[in-house]
């Protein structure tokens, strides 16, 4: 019988002192090899739990088994059954907290790196012409070419439907594109999946803003059957703490779009500049606020603070991207809370007043609420401050569509199963429906609405 590898085949990283000075990938991927001796850990299971964990529900173990055949092309064509950006997906997913939390080998060893395996397979697989569907179906909108867009579009556009996709900024991808830093996600690999949706007939504009542009039933009107509306949750949130309106203070949102989307990191070659600093304070514990915190420091910054109010334990972001963080040289103040923003007396920030905090509690979701310590504060000498605690639902398609039914946090209501809202023919899914999640959980509900509108079309 053949030895299992315990432990998960290493993928290679720039170093910590060069990556933090440049915008390249930070993972530099597996090569052939590693992929092949990292597939066959693999213990192909009668009953493979790996899939359950899996948003979009790829045939992993299927895939697995094709590159430890050392056919990429193979594996590429059972993941793109069933996603369309593995290239993405890859990359950026939480596979660690779903198909390798559920993996066997994980019990007692460490589980398969399905997500190494996933960007193996989209890097070195050739991707055959995707075809496009038989027939002249309905006509479908799609309103964001975000990860739920993207996947939606790919999915009716593959059965016949003519779909057409709206897209408010000026290119493609949604948080693929502007919230996720070069060095994690390159734009290019988000282009080249984009491209292989637009293959399949896939009608994709830009610069429209539904809401303004056109509204829901413009789109109606028009003759478009069914309306799927993955705007995303880009609106940002403030702490609402004195000296949030100074210069010096962003947004995430403002600050990654500044710098991934509009390049402000490769200004002057580009037009979009970005105030740099010395002394940087990013708030908040996601993936947002680790994104947030490596830009700074890449664009310059000789500190990077990272303020966090409970402990590591409970950061919401991913290990992986904290772990890097702390070796690029990202400070993390645990337990600390901001509470005033100074001002240098002409409108600019030139501190950050903390409290710190302690454990106190928990609550029914299992974590413990921070309590402050009276008497702890003290400041921080930083120039820049910016607040990456979360993002709201932008009410711009609310508004104007009166009859579409919204929560009492301004979220798109729908079915679990299909998206359906309250207006019959529209349908919703991703964050615009859930509130900030992952990219792979987004793709997952656009998977369940195409085959709601599907129904749909042919019953109506």
């Amino acid at each position: 019988m053949t030895q299992i590898n315990p432990q998960q085949t290493p993928m290679s990283k720039q170093e910590p002192q060069v990556r933090a000075k440049n915008f390249n990938e930070v993972g530099l991927g597996y090569t052939r090899e590693e992929a092949i001796a990292e597939a066959k850990r693999c213990l192909k299971c009668k009953k493979a739990l790996c899939v359950s964990g899996c948003p979009v529900n790829i045939d992993i173990p299927i895939f697995i088994a094709a590159i430890m055949e050392g056919d990429f092309n193979k594996a590429l064509q059972i993941i793109k059954a069933k996603n369309s950006l593995p290239g993405v997906c890859g990359r950026v997913c939480p596979q660690e907290d779903q198909c390798e939390k559920k993996c066997i080998l994980g019990v007692k060893n460490e589980p398969v790196s399905i997500g190494r395996l996933e960007r193996a397979a989209a890097d070195f697989g050739q991707d055959n012409a995707p075809v496009r569907g038989q027939g002249d179906k309905e006509k479908v909108a799609v309103v964001g070419a975000g990860p739920a867009g993207l996947t939606i579009a790919g999915d009716l556009a593959r059965i016949g439907y003519q779909v057409t996709v709206f897209e408010a900024l000026h290119k493609p991808g949604g948080v693929l594109v502007y919230g996720i830093p070069e060095f994690r996600l390159p734009k290019a690999i988000v282009e080249q999946e984009v491209e292989s949706i637009k293959k399949l007939g896939v009608d994709l504009r830009v610069d429209q803003l539904i809401g303004r542009t056109f509204t829901i039933e413009d789109l109606q009107k028009d003759g478009y059957k069914a309306v799927f509306i993955a705007s995303g949750a880009g609106f940002p949130k403030f702490m609402n703490i004195p000296g949030e309106n100074l210069n010096g203070v962003y947004s995430a949102n403002e600050f990654l779009t500044r710098v991934n989307l509009m390049k402000a990191y490769l200004f002057p070659g580009y037009d979009t500049p970005i105030k740099k600093a010395r002394k940087v304070a990013v708030i908040g514990g996601g993936n947002v606020a680790m994104d947030s915190a490596r830009t700074a420091l890449r664009l310059g910054a000789e500190k990077v603070f990272n303020i966090y109010r409970r402990s590591r334990k409970e950061m919401p972001a991913r290990a992986e991207e904290i772990e890097n963080a702390i070796e690029e040289g990202i400070q993390m103040e645990f337990l600390v809370n901001p509470i005033r923003i100074l001002d240098d007396g002409q409108g600019w920030v030139k501190g950050l007043e903390c409290l710190r905090m302690e454990l106190g509690a928990c609550d029914e979701s299992g974590r413990c609420r921070p309590v402050p310590i009276k008497g702890s504060e003290f400041i921080l000498d930083v120039e820049q401050v910016i607040i990456a605690i979360g993002t709201a639902a932008n009410p711009l398609i609310s508004t104007t569509t009166p009859d579409l039914k919204i929560n009492k946090w301004g979220y798109i209501e729908a079915e679990e199963a299909t998206g359906q809202t309250s207006k019959a023919g529209v349908f919703a899914g991703g964050d615009i429906v859930t509130g900030s999640a992952t990219v792979i959980s987004a793709m997952g509900a656009a998977r369940k609405s195409a085959e709601a509108i599907a129904e749909y079309l042919k019953n109506k």
